[in-house]
């Protein structure tokens, strides 16, 4: 359920490494649990962030959470497209639903975050 590629955050936030960049989005826990996803509001293109800073929020139908960064670093790239279409991140949180890319100030931040198993071991903790 939970791509194996990516690392999580205790927020319910993914991260997917290339190279020195993360990109961020929220996992498909997190946006079920927010349902129906009506707005954005994204981080600035070159703000830098520290990890586990909020970044942004998402306004669903049911209520504003906010998004958190897993890693430091500079954010280089935003998707505009969730501007239009914010319900991209209900049907596609790991693909077209990515938030932002982090230049990752330190890549040694990833080694603390979730494996996907680790992640659904933390999940599976939360619901009670």
């Amino acid at each position: 359920m939970y791509p194996k590629d990516l690392k999580y955050h205790n927020e319910h936030e993914w991260v997917r490494i290339e190279g020195k960049q993360a990109t961020l989005g929220i996992s498909h826990f997190a946006q079920d649990a927010l349902g129906d996803i009506v707005f954005l509001d994204l981080p600035k293109v070159g703000a830098i962030v520290t990890a586990n800073q909020q970044v942004g929020e998402v306004e669903s139908t049911k209520t504003t959470s906010s998004i958190y960064t897993p890693v430091s670093g500079k954010i280089v790239k935003i998707n505009t497209d969730l501007k239009d279409h914010p319900e991209v991140v209900n049907s596609d949180p790991y693909g077209k639903g990515w938030i932002a890319v982090i230049e990752l100030s330190d890549p040694k931040q990833v080694d603390g975050l979730m494996t996907a198993e680790q992640y659904e071991a933390f999940f599976a903790s939360q619901k009670h």
